[in-house]
């Protein structure tokens, strides 16, 4: 929060980019922690860590839920989002954002395993950068919810290569 509350705070900045920097600031952080969130996703992923994961989801909602619920309310008021209920449409992009957390780490193993290309990932985080313009009531294209280079610095580096059938 201490992060993020000179985002919130800031009258001049407008609320796309609020939302923008607060998620860049997400992605910032865990790329910082590279080597750490690389060493625990496999024990992360485990079915004997379902109740921390959970835990983990519910205190990052109550945490985030919030927040987005701001810059929503600042997004109606500046015209540019059209929503009827910014607590539950931001709770609806948690949820999102929870499950495109969960469908990045598969890429990610997947990657390693040289089963996807960057391609694949670059186009799942497409539909999720669609899906959530959609539901915030925003024009196409006006969301950047993690930019290419981020996700290539997480994808692109990591993939062994794919091994051929002898």
């Amino acid at each position: 929060m201490a992060a993020v509350a000179p985002i919130l705070a800031d009258p001049g900045l407008p609320a796309l980019r609020k939302l923008e920097n607060v998620l860049s600031g997400i992605a910032s952080f865990k790329a910082e922690q590279k080597d750490l969130v690389l060493a625990i996703m496999e024990v992360w992923n485990s079915d004997g860590n379902a109740l921390v994961r959970e835990r983990v989801r519910r205190l990052s909602a109550r945490w985030l839920a919030p927040v987005l619920s701001a810059i929503i309310r600042q997004g109606i008021d500046e015209g540019i989002m059209t929503t009827s209920s910014p607590d539950e449409t931001a709770r609806v992009l948690v949820y999102l954002m929870q499950g495109y957390q969960e469908r990045a780490g598969e890429l990610f193993m997947a990657r390693q395993a040289g089963t996807v290309s960057v391609e694949d990932v670059l186009r799942a985080y497409a539909v999720y950068t669609d899906t959530f313009e959609r539901i915030l009531g925003v024009s196409h294209g006006s969301v950047t919810l993690v930019d290419e280079p981020t996700l290539r610095y997480w994808f692109e580096m990591t993939a062994q290569p794919r091994r051929r059938a002898e």
